[in-house]
């Protein structure tokens, strides 16, 4: 995080491991300061790989809970495997059950629950949680005498959860238990003036790991990385500067990976005919009339030099080809242009 992030920040320490100069970042950073040490629920939205189990750790430690934070990933529990991880069970209360469990509630007592991937649950699991909330109560399983929960809850989804809601797979009444506080975490395409931030943070990061000198990098690199949509977000940002640093053996880090691995995903991308229709139908239905092939080319052209900032090497590594085969077609339409 950058200094004059930290200075707009009550309790910068809190997010230290979410690396952000972006000012909705900020203003996201703001409201979790504000709603922290309330004991309503928090509900997390946004894409794989952006953070959320980042910022529910934050709200926990802003808001000074005796107990500790419980992290579970609820995707594909079952309802009694959830019943019995959130309650815990009772010694004897079913065959197998050599042991009292001590369920995450229980854990969480004084603490945080995080419940994450909550857009998965099923709908006997998802009665049971509105259960837990209403009454703040349960029952361990095998156990006719209820227990209090006192622990603040958590909840996340990477799922688009108010289309859940409209279709009916997850309960209308769950959903406004669940989101008192609601934030939206923004995914790392729409703020892309984070990407240098980032990378610089997993470079010294990955670099004190492997016990290796911290690299400097191209100005080009920031320009390629700004091209790729990163649908794997923040996650997907790191994995690759670490693959990259592997390799790395000279004092500057090489753009060959990177650009190995975009191409890489595009040619993935674009090798699926149904991707392929799905990704320019809703481009071709703008145009009354289609244009030729040479002014298609042109454009396209001019999009990727826009985007690698007239960058040619970047602009080709984004159309698909050499940069001489780029210079190329740059001088033919110099030359037939009037």
């Amino acid at each position: 995080m950058t200094t004059e992030l930290k200075q707009k920040l009550q309790h910068p320490e809190a997010f230290t491991d979410m690396i952000s100069q972006n000012d909705s970042m900020l203003s996201i950073f703001q409201y979790v300061e504000s709603i922290a040490p309330t004991i309503h629920p928090v509900f997390i939205t946004g894409e794989t790989g952006v953070g959320k189990g980042l910022l529910a750790e934050a709200i926990h430690k802003i808001s000074k809970r005796k107990g500790p934070i419980i992290h579970v990933n609820v995707s594909g529990i079952d309802a009694n495997m959830f019943a019995d991880t959130l309650f815990g069970h009772i010694k004897g209360a079913y065959t197998g059950a050599t042991n009292d469990r001590i369920g995450l509630c229980e854990q969480a007592s004084t603490g945080t629950l995080f419940l994450d991937e909550i857009g998965d649950l099923d709908n006997i699991s998802q009665i049971k949680l509105l259960n837990l909330f209403q009454e703040r109560k349960y029952y361990p399983i095998g156990q006719d005498r209820p227990r209090h929960c006192h622990a603040r809850f958590i909840t996340a989804t990477n799922c688009d959860i108010d289309k859940l809601v409209e279709n009916g797979a997850f309960r209308k009444d769950l959903f406004f238990r669940l989101q008192t506080h609601r934030i939206h975490i923004p995914p790392l395409r729409d703020r892309m003036d984070d990407i240098p931030v980032l990378v610089d943070y997993f470079l010294k990061q990955g670099a004190q790991h492997m016990n290796k000198n911290k690299p400097s990098v191209y100005k080009q690199m920031i320009q390629l990385l700004n091209t790729y949509s990163f649908p794997g977000n923040i996650r997907e940002l790191k994995a690759m500067v670490d693959d990259a640093l592997c390799r790395h053996k000279s004092h500057t880090l090489s753009l060959k990976s990177f650009k190995s691995y975009i191409n890489r995903k595009k040619q993935q991308t674009y090798s699926n005919r149904d991707n392929l229709k799905n990704i320019f139908q809703n481009v071709f239905n703008y145009f009354e009339d289609l244009p030729t092939i040479k002014v298609a080319t042109e454009q396209l052209i001019y999009e990727a030099l826009k985007r690698a900032n007239g960058n040619l090497s970047i602009a080709a590594s984004i159309l698909g080809i050499s940069r001489q085969a780029l210079g190329k077609r740059l001088k033919r339409q110099e030359e037939t242009s009037p």
